[in-house]
């Protein structure tokens, strides 16, 4: 039953996440660069560390893109040419460092139920999403779609079904999908099924997106880890936690269920 598990790691907790995945070989998953300020800051010296660091990591590399206020395939041409250049650049770094899987949010409004935003949305993002998928394709890297608001696996699996492209899976985030959507995890997991490329893993009280350790909110991992480990194409399991004892009891609880070691 076991997978690959990777370790989500902040710019704050960077050096004691590496030295967690170097200890139990896990992957990493950087997320400095889904923020604004690493990505309009010395983003080229941060480079140059993160990629040293990371030639010590056993594991393998992904990359969580930035997400604050992009709104991929706006009805804006303003706001899509940013969410783009963005894209983009996270693409590259990406590519600098390593990372096979890069993650985005598909930021749909949940708030907005009727057919016709719904259908455009989709619309949008299939044109917005192509070229960057197979600008990843190139570089040998996936674009995973990941659900934050999204209250409908559809949402997302229509867009990676209908675009029919290799560059471009989901992302599931199993804390996301239990806060904001009006249908369990297991429908989650089996209409999104072989789309999914990344998991996010954490645990909450049930109604605010902390992340808390595995064995600390009212997930329960004991029934919910065999059904993604079961997933055909074994996609990682990435800890987005940021205390990092809490990270060390999350691997502790993956080891004993069977999951992972």
């Amino acid at each position: 039953m076991s997978v690959p598990v990777m370790i989500c790691a902040k710019q704050t907790n960077f050096d004691a996440c590496v030295t967690l995945a170097q200890q139990h070989g896990l992957g990493i998953e950087v997320q400095t660069f889904a923020y604004p300020d690493a990505l309009d800051g010395d983003w080229r010296g941060l480079i140059h560390h993160y990629r040293a660091a990371l030639e010590s990591v056993p594991g393998p590399v992904a990359l969580h893109g930035p997400f604050m206020d992009m709104a991929s395939g706006s009805v804006d041409p303003l706001v899509n040419r940013v969410v783009r250049a963005r894209a983009r650049h996270a693409l590259h770094i990406a590519a600098e460092l390593g990372a096979r899987t890069v993650i985005f949010h598909a930021n749909f409004i949940a708030t907005m139920r009727n057919p016709a935003y719904r259908s455009g949305w989709t619309r949008r993002q299939i044109e917005f999403w192509e070229p960057l998928a197979e600008q990843a394709q190139r570089a040998g890297q996936v674009i995973a779609l990941e659900n934050m608001w999204e209250y409908d696996p559809d949402i997302i699996g229509q867009v990676v079904r209908e675009l029919d492209h290799p560059g471009l899976r989901a992302c599931l985030d199993v804390g996301h999908a239990h806060l904001f959507s009006d249908m369990a995890l297991d429908a989650w997991i089996d209409h999104l099924h072989a789309m999914i490329a990344h998991v996010h893993i954490n645990n909450n009280d049930g109604t605010i997106d902390e992340h808390h350790a595995l064995d600390d909110g009212v997930l329960d991992y004991r029934a919910l880890l065999p059904r993604l480990c079961a997933l055909p194409n074994r996609p990682p399991l990435a800890l987005e936690i940021e205390d990092v004892g809490a990270i060390a009891r999350s691997l502790a609880y993956l080891r004993g269920s069977g999951a992972w070691g």
